[in-house]
């Protein structure tokens, strides 16, 4: 039974895999304790697979999952944090923005009594200045508006004890926003600052389409307030509405010649009203969708290769 477990997501990595297995393998090597590398494989359509068989066939430590297709980054962190056998589950990602030589430190504070140590991020090198703005105003918005507490500046790089990835093992939903469950189980949580290095190789795997996917999906999960938002927005319309009856018609009685009565103003009251109501139905829709998802039931991914394990985890291991 291995003590720590490494888990690293991989989608077309072909170009990081080799220096990442280098970089980590150095940290393993000054380890005290047994390891696992787990390799997630998210559906890759180039020589990612091959590569991390070849790991697994000449290091012992090294396993890997296989998923039929690519499911999505949480999604892949999901199927690791399930077959992890250590008690120290440690998160990272491929391109080497997270930097394995930080591993120690994060032991280290385990080894202290925290139960969820996060890596934050002083600085973001070699990025745009709309990618470093848009994650600043995004981690401090959802900061406000979540019902829990989530760290800004903090990304999926983080160690978990083995009672925090239990719990996140045994919560169901599909739509999962991990740094977000792992604020929500609560323990003692601490962060490690660190700065962030540009991507080592390949093109950045997170486009802006997906960002906003996700950021949309983390506002959805942890805030009630686009809701209360729409409430807001229909009595504010609505107080609109009876303002503009009452100039309306004031205009009618005492300025019956003012250009302010004729169809612009009419075609402006419709148009908002339009923009109101549809913006509301889209707040709806977006958690009456995330309702379908969840009611469908439908497993979370699936498997077309597994090595390296001594079992598969039943649903009953990840409440142990």
């Amino acid at each position: 039974m291995s003590v720590y477990s490494l888990i690293i997501p991989i989608y077309n990595e072909e170009e990081n895999i080799a220096e990442l297995y280098r970089r980590v393998r150095s940290v393993m090597d000054r380890l005290d304790e047994s390891v696992e590398l787990i390799f997630i494989n998210d559906g890759s359509r180039d020589r990612s697979l091959n590569l991390i068989r070849e790991l697994q066939e000449k290091d012992d430590r090294v396993c890997y999952l296989s998923l039929g297709r690519n499911f999505g980054h949480q999604i892949a962190v999901t199927a690791g944090l399930n077959f992890a056998r250590g008690q120290a589950v440690i998160i990272l990602d491929a391109d080497l923005q997270d930097p394995p030589e930080l591993i120690p430190d994060l032991l280290e504070k385990w080894r202290q009594g925290y139960q969820v140590i996060y890596a934050q991020r002083t600085k973001r090198k070699k990025e745009s200045w709309f990618k470093r703005f848009t994650a600043y105003i995004f981690y401090r918005l959802l900061q406000q508006l979540a019902d829990v507490n989530i760290p800004t500046d903090t990304g999926d790089f983080c160690l978990m004890d083995r009672r925090v990835v239990n719990l996140l093992n045994s919560m169901p939903e599909q739509n999962r926003y991990i740094r977000g469950l792992r604020s929500w189980v609560g323990f003692r949580q601490t962060a490690i600052q660190f700065e962030r290095d540009p991507r080592f190789a390949g093109e950045v795997k997170y486009t802006f389409r997906k960002s906003f996917t996700l950021a949309v999906n983390s506002l959805v999960s942890f805030s009630k307030v686009p809701l209360r938002l729409s409430t807001y927005l229909g009595l504010f319309s609505a107080f609109l509405a009876v303002l503009m009856a009452l100039l309306v018609l004031y205009w009618r009685l005492y300025q019956p010649h003012s250009p302010l009565t004729g169809f612009a103003a009419i075609m402006i009251a419709i148009l908002f009203l339009g923009s109101v109501q549809l913006v509301c139905i889209g707040i709806l829709g977006e958690y009456i969708g995330r309702i379908y998802e969840e009611v469908k039931g439908r497993p979370l991914y699936t498997l077309a290769e597994v090595s390296g394990f001594e079992k598969i985890p039943t649903k009953g291991d990840f409440h142990k």
